[in-house]
């Protein structure tokens, strides 16, 4: 198997988070600063002022995970009590990185996404095009690159408008990442190489160090082992001086694989034994584990099986311990055996070629059996994963039934896009608005539950005869029911499709009293056309509403209404007269309005032409 062919399982390793960039360049002076600052915090000796900046700085820099993890939470509930928007979030996006540092990365996407939220609320796009960034990585991490392509597009297209040059740096390098781990080559380099040139123009060595460490993998995707070297070699120069190991070691490792693959196998037991020196010298067990690998493949190349079976069995031993997997006692019993059999062959040196051909057999049984149970896992998690898929895919359809029971299919959309909705206003729109005749008298002799059963019954079909009319419900108060005609979507015969609902909507109520005694509810219906503005109101319910002088017209029309009668006014009149015979009221004193001209619809005139529903 060349080298090529495991660029995925280390390439997941080093993926490079946004603030991992942003604060190593000074963490070997800021650990200093870290432990004195937490000194001074838990002898109390600073100012009152400082308290929530030095819990930052201590939830950014101190050395122990756990520790980042409780001066994180701390800082939220200080910056909470303070009402300190900026260190809030600050505190949300530290716990939610220390969170995914410990492999918690549930609880660290709703960390990252408190502090989203907060960021939107002020409206800091740099701050939101940030933790876009950290969302992104933890996407990367759980393997769901889509998600992670499109927050690290988001975060760049966010922090473009910034002028943030850091950040965008950032954001350019880590989308280039992703893109390595969905084979989009093209994309990678680009978004890689102008990454770079702003940490070169920053003399920001640690970005400059990992663009080109990463610009090395994306040469080596493409075969191009020279530059894919080149460009590793000098990444490693620059993270010597800085310090920073595992990096290193990981560069190491796929230096040694392009040696190997050009078949210069000293070159490569060379870079591979410095990438195991480098990773055991500083406890980077995973690294131990790949390098143990990588000479497992030089030995079985040279044709020394037994050297190639022992680092073999010491890249599953380390692998297993990082996994937490338990068979890692079970490779000590294998590692006991396999001595006591060598032992066996220097007593029996005439049975030598036997032995270790024995050896050889138990070898690949071994990495055949282990092969078959590790694709036995992955398959079980294929499983997993394509179930819980299906769950979430069942809960998102849910939720968007569910929005569009309350809101139009328009606003809708344009509230899951943009996370809000813009108010419009509309030029002409018909409201109706209708209530029973003495329901408060009539509901004090039902319980509560008949009397809302009732009142389903009604609204239900009304329901059902807005749907039919391509009509608006616009929301039910009491005993009142209130539509609109002609929104979201414009229309010129919004008034005339209004009517004919309203009528609808008489005689099925008249329909309904003649076939069964107990329902005796009469209905007013009152129809006004005329601008309004509509938008969503709230931000854990969300209505639909409408607002304007059209909807008290629309109400006092309804007011002034008589049982059983369709009461209209003078803007719906010369819109509808065309199609439908009208009784004249003369002008009626209406509630604030005045005296206003109102009109009884009486029937639909022969000649009048359909509406499209």
């Amino acid at each position: 198997m060349t080298w090529h062919n495991t660029f995925y399982r280390k390439k997941a390793w080093l993926t490079l988070g946004f603030f991992f960039i942003i604060f190593l360049s000074s963490y070997g002076q800021t650990k200093v600063v870290g432990d004195s600052l937490e000194l001074l915090f838990t002898q109390g000796a600073y100012q009152e002022q400082d308290k929530l900046k030095i819990l930052k700085e201590l939830a950014v820099t101190h050395s122990d995970v756990e520790k980042r993890l409780l001066y994180s939470e701390l800082l939220i509930q200080s910056a909470a009590a303070l009402d300190s928007t900026d260190y809030l979030f600050q505190g949300y996006l530290e716990k939610g990185t220390s969170l995914r540092v410990k492999g918690d990365l549930a609880n660290s996407l709703e960390s990252y996404f408190e502090g989203a939220r907060i960021a939107e609320k002020e409206g800091n796009n740099n701050l939101l095009g940030k933790v876009y960034i950290a969302i992104a990585d933890v996407y990367s991490i759980m393997g769901n690159h889509q998600n992670a392509v499109k927050y690290h597009q988001n975060a760049i297209r966010i922090l473009r408008q910034e002028n943030d040059s850091i950040s965008i740096a950032s954001a350019l390098l880590n989308a280039g990442d992703e893109l390595i781990n969905v084979n989009r080559l093209d994309s990678a380099l680009k978004y890689t190489t102008e990454a770079e040139i702003i940490f070169n123009l920053l003399d920001s060595k640690v970005g400059q160090a990992y663009s080109l460490g990463n610009l090395g993998m994306i040469y080596a995707k493409l075969g191009l082992d020279l530059k894919a070297e080149y460009h590793m070699n000098q990444a490693i120069l620059i993270l010597q001086d800085l310090h920073e190991y595992y990096p290193i070691a990981v560069y190491l490792t796929y230096i040694s694989d392009i040696y190997l693959e050009k078949g210069e196998e000293k070159l490569a037991m060379n870079y591979a034994k410095l990438s195991l020196d480098l990773a055991q010298k500083h406890g980077m067990k995973k690294q131990v584990s790949d390098a143990y690998l990588t000479l497992s493949k030089i030995y079985e190349h040279m044709g020394n099986s037994e050297e190639a079976f022992n680092n073999y069995k010491n890249h599953i031993a380390y692998k297993d311990s990082v996994n937490n997997i338990t068979s890692v006692q079970q490779m000590a019993d294998l590692r006991t055996d396999f001595e006591v059999s060598k032992k066996q062959i220097e007593v029996d040196l005439l049975n030598q070629q036997k032995r270790t051909q024995q050896i050889i057999v138990i070898a690949t049984a071994i990495a055949l059996i282990l092969i078959c149970l590790l694709a036995f896992g992955l398959y079980r998690r294929y499983l997993y994963i394509r179930k819980t898929k299906r769950i979430i895919e069942k809960e998102r359809n849910r939720s968007d039934e569910l929005l569009l029971n309350i809101l139009p299919k328009e606003t809708a959309n344009e509230l899951k896009l943009n996370g809000k909705v813009a108010a419009k206003k509309f030029e002409s729109v018909t409201v109706l608005f209708s209530d029973f005749k003495a329901f408060t008298q009539y509901a004090e002799n039902l319980s509560p539950e008949l009397l809302v059963e009732r009142v389903d019954h009604y609204f239900s079909h009304f329901d059902q005869i807005m749907e039919r009319y391509g009509l608006e419900k616009i929301k039910t108060i009491g005993d009142a029911y209130m539509c609109a005609g002609g929104l979201p979507f414009p229309s010129h015969d919004h008034s005339i499709r209004m009517v004919r609902a309203a009528m609808e909507m008489a005689q099925f109520v008249e329909d309904t009293k003649k076939k069964n005694q107990s329902h005796q509810f009469e209905v007013r219906i009152g129809i006004h056309t005329g601008p309004v503005v509509a938008g969503v109101v709230g931000t854990k319910k969300f209505a639909y509403d409408i607002w304007g002088d059209t909807v008290n017209i629309a109400a006092r029309m309804e007011s002034s209404s008589e049982p059983g009668k369709i009461n209209i006014s003078e803007n719906t009149y010369q819109l509808i007269k065309e199609e439908f015979e009208c009784e004249y009221r003369g002008e009626v004193e209406a509630r604030n309005k005045g005296m206003m001209k109102m009109y009884y619809v009486l029937a639909t005139k022969k000649s009048a032409d359909p509406v499209s529903n």
